[in-house]
Parts: structure tokens; C-alpha cells; sequence
């Protein structure tokens, strides 16, 4: 989709739209619509809606960023530390790995 060819007020429009959908715990759409508005928001002469696209970009970065950082977080914790925790670490696990513990 070329964003470029649409009027502010749709453009601001589905800004929001993505931000929103992002808040149902789909980051990766945050992390879409940081990269895909990053041009509108921050490169382009004023216009009137370019400060609400900013505060929706820059919610969106910070979110996505937010969630990359605990997945990974959760993975390496999880990765060093399953085999110390047992059970639960196996009940968590989808693929049990063959071979010495």
C-alpha cells in the first residue's frame, strides 16, 4: 500500500488503526507502523494532523521495543534456567531435547 497518495486525515486515520491493533497484543503491527509512518511523522513539512501520527509512531516504537526486549529477556532466562526448574520447566517446554541434562 503507498501511503503517500493519501489524504492526512486517512493517513492519521489508520495510524490509529495499526496503533490500536497493536494494543491487542500484536506488537509486530507496532513495530509496522513506527517504520511505515516514521516518514510522515517525522521528515515531512507540517501539516495539521502530523503531531497526532507522531505520538501514535512514537507509542508504537516504544511498544514494539518494549515487547522485543521481554520476549528476548524471556528466552534467554528461560533457555539457561529450564532444566534448573524441573517440571515446570518440562510443562513449559513444547520440544523436549534429547540427550544429557
Amino acid at each position: 500500500m503507498d501511503i503517500t497518495r493519501l489524504p492526512n486525515e486517512k493517513k492519521l486515520q489508520l495510524c490509529r488503526w495499526y496503533f490500536k491493533v497493536g494494543c491487542v497484543f500484536l506488537p509486530f503491527v507496532w513495530a509496522v507502523n513506527a517504520v511505515w509512518f516514521f516518514k510522515e511523522a517525522f521528515t515531512k513539512p507540517p501539516f495539521d494532523e502530523q503531531k497526532q501520527i507522531k505520538r501514535y509512531v512514537v507509542m508504537s516504537g516504544l511498544g514494539a521495543l518494549a515487547w522485543a526486549v521481554g520476549l528476548i529477556s524471556w528466552a534467554l532466562i528461560f533457555q539457561a534456567r529450564r532444566v534448573a526448574w524441573g517440571t515446570t520447566g518440562e510443562a513449559l517446554s513444547f520440544v523436549l531435547p534429547l540427550g544429557r541434562a
